[in-house]
């Protein structure tokens, strides 16, 4: 983290390659440090100057009087190799580079300019931004260096970019808004420091409340994911990911040298964060507006008041069109707006209070609606009257808004659509701390994004139902996938893939194979009509070229002509192709059934993701399928299959049967299972899945598959559940215990769990009285990140008062570790019943052999003096301890090297 303090809170700079000529970068970056007040001491460097802008400049690096904390590079790319070695040598810890052009290997070496530069970078500890960065502004310590030509006002948002131009666009659009910034860095090609480290710092940064992302590429799709999930439980974070055509993506790797990934999947992986995404910069400039002023969503139901009925249609068409909600304003409400609004007003909502409505009769409406809980968000809507002036209007509602004690429940939005007075009247809002939008498109969709975002959060929090451990035997499937490999076999077909299936629990139609025509029709007889007939060969990939599928055949005769068919066709068109024989399978009964498609897709970024759609036979998997990056619960599947069907990827049907979500999801985290189980599978093809009320039935599979030698988890965007670490312990008293690491769907169980613990003990542990702790609470207990964090429960089998075995929680340890894995922070907490049966020692010795197994340098914790029972115990495992009487805590530090 020093290389992070010095970039984000430097204490004095110097500037390679500073100039006195103007329009060249070094010229440009002096002197906005000049022009930002910068209370440390700049250094420019240049041998051709004596000074720069008044500043004494330095011939050379190794001439510099003292280390800066931050060097910004300003020289021709061919020289920076040199430069960021020159700075190494001095000590510097951070260089930001602005030039362009590193990320292409113009000798074709193997190796870009860009790669070199890091690796000496790497040699002397030294942390990089860029190449081909803005540079970076502070507003909160008048720091700009950057060569924006436009500074940035003091806010709560943090902005980081990949682009350059992207940055002076939102710079120059916020400086008009009044809208501010904590942070706005540039990271152009992130060869080093990247979003990863800056989500970690920023989420931990008071001035910080927002955070916005200019997204072209992810480098580490673990890293990223780690840092985004942790940063979006306590902070807002934005989204722009540019590429989102396959045209576009190819141009985001042009730009930054990233791979190339699919664009869906960078949205499940932003909505499975918890972050927000936006598709365009008119977008991003509405959310940001409205992050700026909004606090947090509590519902999704908006009112919309208007004076205009035609505007407010839009409003409501967009809102529909966006799968938004309209409040439905209770009896109570209606007739308290009929007492002060005309006969003809909409009595309903929206609230439309007339063309000739006065400020009078705004205020008098707004006042009704405040007053009531019918509603969660409230968009104030004015079109240009006669009657009503639209800036004393403003003036009078924003006097209302801010005096009513119970603005604050909701989330207000204005828009004053025209021009002219309507600007200054948008200015108004805005600078009152409420959102201000132009046309009625752009509030709503404003409002949409809080409701998205509201909704990720949701996900992100919510607790899955368990359906019990999915049922497998992976080590078979290894064995089987192995013994394929040896053989050369790596384009399975159905009936190689069944055995793979079924070791899974999946429901599969028996498959049988055939030599020949009279051979098919033979098996046709013994397994009963109708049956289908299908080619296997493994040189024609699509069997449609040859129609080398045929259905519904319900004779011998039928059989054996079709199967005949089939080998002519292949004979005439694909005379060289190898045939293995020919598939016959029992038809499935498809009547009500509805044919699906899943696929496991890898991606160059976040490698295996899941795939799901309709069963057609063409699918583009950009435009047909809905996506998720394993592993999935019960509640991630459900999300992956609700957001299918609400993007029309899956057609909901209402007859013969509706779609058993609840079997699918099962399915899913089936699929899930086998994908983190088995990395010798490269892609899988379920086409098509039969589903059938429960039935959820394989016809046809395809898998790719290969050999693989590595870590198995680290192939995985997000680290999925440590079976591993599983291991059992016996307590003093003989009580047979199971150490695990804690789950999302252990929450029913961590909160009885303690409710057992005493109010002294939690207050121990906690340093506060906590009370009852909600549901956020709980989740951010049960949902860990296994990858920066781990939860080991100890759990107990007991008998319920029903007679059933029930696993119980009687006690859990704690680490997180910091972003560069040296120090965790660790804590025990056993039920206050338990105690004295050596339930802590055994915690204590499972987290302390974790944090050695992980690589940490240390672990440390803090307790209270009066808690002598676990300052005996880290005394007694060797922690050096450190009692703070006058401030009542104890601190505890384990060296693990």
């Amino acid at each position: 983290m020093d290389g992070l303090n010095k970039l984000l809170k430097p204490r004095s700079i110097t500037v390679i390659g500073a100039s006195d000529s103007p329009n060249r970068a070094g010229n440009i970056i002096i002197r906005n440090l000049l022009s930002g007040s910068f209370h440390g001491p700049i250094m420019p460097v240049t041998p051709k100057y004596d000074s720069v802008a008044g500043v004494l400049a330095y011939p050379t690096i190794d001439s510099l009087p003292r280390v800066p904390d931050l060097a910004i590079v300003c020289t021709n790319a061919h020289r920076n190799i040199d430069i960021i070695r020159q700075l190494g040598e001095k000590g510097v810890k951070v260089a930001i580079v602005l030039a362009a052009g590193m990320n292409v290997d113009f000798e074709n070496q193997g190796e870009t300019e860009e790669d070199r530069m890091y690796s000496v970078a790497r040699q002397y500890g030294m942390r990089l931004v860029g190449p081909n960065s803005m540079g970076i502004i502070l507003p909160w310590l008048d720091l700009n260096a950057s060569f924006s030509p436009v500074a940035a006002n003091k806010g709560k948002i943090a902005f980081i970019s990949q682009s350059a131009a992207v940055c002076t666009t939102i710079l120059d659009w916020a400086k008009n808004k009044g809208i501010g910034f904590s942070t706005f860095l540039s990271i152009g090609d992130a060869c080093d420091i990247n979003f990863a480290e800056l989500l970690d710092y920023l989420c931990r940064d008071s001035k910080t409340e927002a955070i916005l992302l200019y997204v072209d590429s992810v480098k580490d799709a673990r890293r990223f994911m780690s840092a985004a999930r942790a940063a979006a439980r306590n902070r807002r974070i934005l989204v722009l990911k540019s590429g989102r055509t396959v045209t576009g993506n190819q141009a985001a790797h042009l730009h930054t040298g990233g791979e190339i990934s699919l664009d869906a999947v960078y949205d499940a992986a932003i909505r499975r964060a918890g972050m927000l995404r936006v598709h365009n910069t008119h977008e991003l400039f509405a959310a940001v507006e409205t992050l700026a002023h909004s606090v947090p969503l509590r519902g999704e139901r908006l009112a919309i008041l208007t004076n205009g009925g035609g505007p407010a249609v839009m409003a409501v068409d967009t809102l529909s069109e966006q799968g938004g909600k309209l409040a439905k304003l209770s009896d109570e409400t209606i007739s308290k707006l009929s007492e002060v609004l005309p006969a003809c007003w909409s009595h309903s909502n929206p609230v439309d209070i007339i063309g000739d409505a006065d400020v009078s009769r705004y205020e008098k409406a707004v006042k009704v609606l405040l007053d009531s809980d019918d509603f969660d968000a409230l968009l104030i809507m004015h079109s240009p009257s006669a009657i009503a002036s639209g800036k004393e209007t403003a003036e009078k509602l924003i006097e209302l808004l801010k005096s009513h004690p119970r603005t604050k429940r909701f989330n207000i939005l204005s828009n004053w659509s025209g021009e002219n007075e309507a600007v200054t009247s948008r200015q108004l809002f805005t600078q009152a701390g409420f959102p201000a939008y132009r046309t009625p498109e752009s509030a709503i969709s404003a409002f949409m994004h809080l409701v998205e975002y509201r909704r990720n959060q949701k996900q992100l929090m919510e607790t899955p139902v368990s359906f019990g451990e999915v049922q497998a035997n992976p080590r078979h499937v290894h064995d089987v996938l192995n013994h394929l490999i040896a053989q050369g076999h790596t384009q399975l077909k159905t009936h190689e893939v069944r055995p793979v299936l079924e070791s899974y629990g999946f429901r599969t139609l028996p498959t049988w194979i055939a030599s020949d025509a009279a051979e098919a029709a033979q098996i046709a007889e013994q397994i009963g009509y109708p049956v289908a007939v299908k080619l296997r060969s493994p040189d024609i990939r699509h069997k449609s070229d040859v129609h080398g599928v045929m259905l519904h055949l319900r004779t011998a005769a039928e059989v054996a002509n079709s199967a005949q068919a089939i080998l002519d066709r292949v004979s005439l068109n694909y005379p060289g192709a190898q045939i293995d024989g020919l598939l016959v399978q029992r038809m499935a009964n498809r009547s009500g059934a509805q044919e699906l498609r899943i696929s496991v897709h890898h991606d160059p970024v976040f490698g295996p993701v899941i795939l799901i759609g309709e069963g057609t036979g063409e699918w583009d998997i950009n435009k047909d399928a809905a996506v998720a990056i394993p592993p999935l619960n019960m509640a991630l599947a459900r999300y992956l299959v609700i957001n299918a069907i609400k993007t029309g990827k899956i057609r909901q049907r209402s007859q013969p049967e509706q779609l058993d979500i609840s079997a699918l999801c099962k399915l899913l985290v089936k699929i899930s299972q086998l994908v983190i189980d088995c990395p010798e599978i490269v892609e899988f093809d379920i086409h098509p899945l039969l589903a059938a009320g429960e039935e959820m039935t394989v016809i046809d599979a395809s898998m790719t598959i290969q050999p693989f030698d590595g870590d198995i988890q680290m192939r995985l965007a997000i680290r999925p559940y440590p079976k591993e670490h599983e291991e059992e312990a016996t307590l003093k008293n003989g009580t047979s215990i199971l150490l695990r690491p804690i789950l999302p769907e252990d929450e029913p169980k961590h909160k009885a769990f303690i409710s057992q613990v005493s109010v002294d003990d939690l207050y121990k542990r906690f340093f506060s009285d906590v009370g009852e702790l909600n549901h956020e609470a709980m989740a951010n207990l049960t949902q860990i990140d296994y990858d920066r964090e781990m939860a080991f429960v100890a759990t107990q089998q007991i008998t319920n008062e029903k007679g059933e075995n029930e696993e119980i929680i009687i006690g859990v340890c704690r680490a997180l570790s910091d972003p560069d894995n040296i120090d965790a922070e660790f804590a025990i907490l056993v039920r206050s019943d338990l105690k004295g049966v050596g339930l802590g020692s055994i915690l204590m010795d499972k987290i302390i052999r974790y944090c050695k197994q992980r690589g940490l340098s240390q672990i440390s914790g803090m307790t209270m003096p009066s808690n002598r029972g676990m300052i005996m115990l880290a005394q007694k495992v060797g922690f050096n301890i450190d009692i703070q009487m006058e401030d009542g805590i104890v601190e505890m530090l384990l060296p693990l090297k």
